[in-house]
């Protein structure tokens, strides 16, 4: 009797976990906002398991269909499946991002081992893919461009993840994803844990490093401070990254041999616009040979103001520019060439003027509303919620921003979706809801978040990506925002940034934060005419960073046996000629975008949208920078249609012709 007590407790005590667990009924809260409010560490495993099961349920249906394979019945299928799991996906992921802790780290860690296992399984059917090639094989002429697109995309994810490979090759490909899935998740613990522990040695977060660099006058502590930042993981301490790095690097090698790649980078590149690593590399050298002659001017520039202070005792006899003085002689430079001090123009952007300022251009341009939305669940109390609006009152979206640092944040910025857009089985059009998340200069007790002129670029460069999500209309969620090639998708973010200092808009968003002063037009004289200063030293250590990403990729598990980072970096700069006052953006131990993220052989992609994004503009220099036609083109012609048509086309499509390099190396004073 006892023991049926016991079992009646544990069935009663599952069955009230199960109706308390948020994620498994439907959201009744505004425009469906997750209930972060309700929601726990505890709901994310057992919620995510069904949401697998439900997936394979309905892939099962669609596997078992005994009618014959067509768009409808097997592409359109998958593209409605999986509504649960992309719920718990879309809230864990985010959340593991900005509010981690050691229990929502090991969640995130269990999660990618079942979503690597279930991609696998999935992609790995070859019952699926049977279906899928039936339908990618037959007439496609009725189909839509987007359809075309979408049952493309569906294709590669097979023949990229090995359907054709033998059940011990397949096993073998299995085992290196979940290991890789394993290796990173650890590269992304040990770096957060590094950044803050920079942050309590310095007293500052690693996102103002720049600033605090620009400002500091003590040489020794600057010395100090880049020391420990460009070693970040790389101490030989429980954090350190450089076993986990080649870990990462050599299970990639093995994953692309096994796919039929002579190295990973060409894995990579093959479903990408520039289509292999002959025409990445050859790009980058171009664009490297012209930073390396401008940042060799910036020295000698810099070099000069320095003998200033050795001239007057300030420093020893015979001091040379390091790394660790650029961003200090850099701002000295500035001010002296251009009369632009940072301490002058931030109180002109303080947070929430700017955000109006972003809100204002997607105005002017498109046409939109966004309004705050009060009362509505957020996962975090820095969290604001927007609504976002067509001319005509039409919903495009739920917009969040999470702008200030936090110990529980990983560094940088980004854009993501707790939901995607498409058009659901009823034919509803669902709308996205969005997040951009940055590290920007947090209030203190005397003043608000005030911004510097890079992190006001940073603010209109996130929503950009946000904008390409909003406004997408689209019927598939493959296909749908930002679901585009990563050598394209920057491109729409880059641009946002164009609007950031128009005087028009400036004097719409830039007040003093006290006195409510619009900036004066003599600030904004400086700012625009100090935009290509020190392009030398950003494109060098940005094209310098996408090389070293490239190197790494082009290795093969041979190579990747003996090998020394320290070496390999040493060997890759002096290669590619870049002068000993810079590193990379990013060294290898914190390379997060390329051993965490979905840049790796990838991160070349800034610089390839810019030619782009800065074509584009060009563009509408030429037919009127707030020419209301030409920003409709731009919206329909790009961010509504997502990824439902190749990315060269499209661009064909609005300009009517190939893009043109020197737009962007003009704009770089290259």
């Amino acid at each position: 009797m006892k023991k049926i007590l016991i079992i009646a407790s544990l069935l009663m005590a599952m069955t009230a976990c199960k109706e308390k667990n948020p994620f498994l009924s439907d959201w009744d809260t505004p425009y469906g906002i997750p209930p972060f409010d309700q929601i726990k560490t505890e709901h994310y495993i057992p919620a995510l398991k069904q949401g697998i099961a439900e997936q394979k349920k309905e892939l099962d249906a669609i596997i078992e269909n005994p009618q014959t394979p067509t768009f409808e019945n097997t592409v359109a299928q998958y593209e409605l499946s999986g509504r649960l799991l992309s719920k718990v996906v879309g809230v864990l992921f985010n959340l593991a991002e900005t509010d981690a802790d050691s229990t929502l780290n090991k969640v995130e860690e269990e999660a990618n081992g079942l979503l690597t296992a279930l991609s696998d399984e999935t992609f790995m059917n070859k019952k699926f893919f049977e279906r899928v090639k039936a339908v990618y094989e037959a007439d496609q002429s009725r189909l839509t461009r987007e359809q075309q697109m979408a049952l493309k995309k569906l294709y590669q994810n097979f023949t990229r993840n090995g359907v054709d490979l033998d059940e011990d090759s397949q096993q073998k490909l299995k085992d290196i994803n979940q290991q890789l899935s394993q290796a990173q998740h650890k590269f992304g613990e040990n770096l957060l844990a590094q950044s803050n522990a920079f942050k309590e040695e310095f007293g500052i977060p690693v996102s103002a490093y720049p600033d605090e660099m620009a400002s500091c006058t003590d040489r020794d502590r600057r010395k100090a401070m880049f020391e420990a930042y460009s070693n970040r993981a790389n101490h030989g301490d429980e954090f350190d990254n450089k076993e986990i790095c080649l870990q990462i690097m050599r299970l990639k090698a093995q994953k692309a041999k096994l796919l039929g790649f002579e190295n990973f980078a060409a894995y990579q590149l093959d479903n990408k616009m520039a289509k292999d690593p002959q025409t990445v590399n050859a790009f980058l050298d171009e664009i490297m040979v012209a930073a390396n002659k401008k940042s060799k001017e910036e020295v000698y520039d810099m070099q000069k103001v320095m003998d200033q202070d050795i001239k007057a005792g300030l420093l020893p006899a015979g001091s040379k520019i390091e790394p660790w003085d650029w961003f200090y002689y850099a701002e000295r430079v500035r001010k002296a060439k251009y009369d632009l001090d940072e301490n002058l123009t931030r109180p002109y952007f303080m947070m929430e003027n700017v955000r109006k300022g972003i809100f204002y251009a997607a105005n002017l341009l498109y046409g939109i509303n966004v309004e705050p939305l009060e009362n509505v669940p957020v996962y975090n109390p820095e969290v604001d919620v927007f609504k976002v609006t067509d001319a005509d009152g039409a919903l495009l979206g739920i917009f969040l921003t999470d702008y200030f640092p936090r110990s529980t944040k990983r560094g940088g910025a980004w854009m993501n979706n707790f939901r995607d857009q498409y058009t659901d089985k009823d034919g509803n059009d669902i709308r996205p809801i969005i997040v951009n998340v940055a590290n920007f200069n947090a209030p203190t007790d005397s003043l608000p978040g005030l911004l510097t002129i890079d992190q006001v670029e940073t603010m209109f460069h996130e929503f950009g990506h946000a904008l390409h999500g909003l406004l997408t209309k689209c019927h598939y969620a493959s296909v749908s925002g930002t679901s585009v090639s990563r050598d394209f998708v920057e491109t729409f973010s880059q641009f946002n940034e164009n609007w950031a200092f128009q005087p028009e808009i400036l004097a719409q968003y830039a007040k003093h934060y006290s006195s409510g002063q619009v900036i004066p037009d003599s600030l904004v004289a400086k700012i625009n005419n100090s935009h290509k200063f020190n392009q030398g030293f950003m494109t060098a250590e940005l094209c310098a960073a996408s090389i070293l990403d490239m190197k790494w990729h082009l290795l093969s598990e041979e190579q990747l046996q003996e090998i020394d980072i320290a070496a390999f970096e040493s060997k890759v700069c002096s290669d590619m000629g870049l002068i000993k006052e810079i590193i990379p953006r990013y060294r290898t131990t914190y390379f997060n975008h390329i051993f965490n993220s979905g840049y790796s052989a990838g991160y070349y992609s800034y610089l390839w949208s810019e030619v782009l994004d800065k074509d584009a503009f060009d563009y509408f220099v030429q037919n009127g920078v707030y020419n209301k036609d030409i920003a409709t083109k731009f919206r329909r012609t790009f961010l509504e249609k997502g990824g439902s048509e190749e990315p060269m086309v499209l661009y064909e499509m609005f300009t009517g012709r190939q893009p043109s390099p020197v737009p962007m190396l003009r704009a770089r004073g290259l």
